[in-house]
């Protein structure tokens, strides 16, 4: 099963090692489409909104995990809370060659609240504050 991780679950950002440190790297893809990545909301979160064909072809790395992997993913990203969906998109290689499908973790628009950025093509901002870190 292929992820597209975008965020936080990329190499080097805070949800990496809790989540994909142990899956295969297939590479750097590209959305197909185009859509609405942006920071946002109290957490400084990178969020790419579920909006297709707004916003540029996002960039991050692919990675095959276990499907038995889904859960933990899911719950890292709040998959079941309202406005957080896992949602299967085409990606292709950054250099636009093979073209294919995987899952990305995508939120409703209505939770991009605040706006700490414009429309982003590559997360490399370090402002997310991981769960660990948060006040409660």
């Amino acid at each position: 099963m292929r992820i597209f991780a975008f965020g936080t679950l990329k190499k080097g950002y805070a949800l990496h090692d809790e989540g994909l440190s142990d899956a295969e790297f297939l590479g750097n893809y590209r959305t197909v489409q185009r859509f609405p990545m942006l920071i946002a909301g109290s957490w400084f979160a990178p969020m790419m909104l579920d909006a297709p064909g707004k916003g540029l072809r996002v960039k991050g790395e692919l990675y095959n995990i276990a499907e038995s992997k889904l859960p933990l993913l899911d719950a890292l990203e709040s998959v079941g809370s309202p406005g957080h969906f896992r949602k299967s998109i085409q990606v292709c290689r950054d250099d636009g060659s093979e073209t294919g499908w995987a899952f990305a973790f995508l939120k409703s628009p209505d939770l991009a609240i605040p706006v700490h950025s414009g429309y982003l093509d590559e997360y490399t901002d370090g402002r997310f504050v991981p769960p660990w870190e948060r006040q409660k």
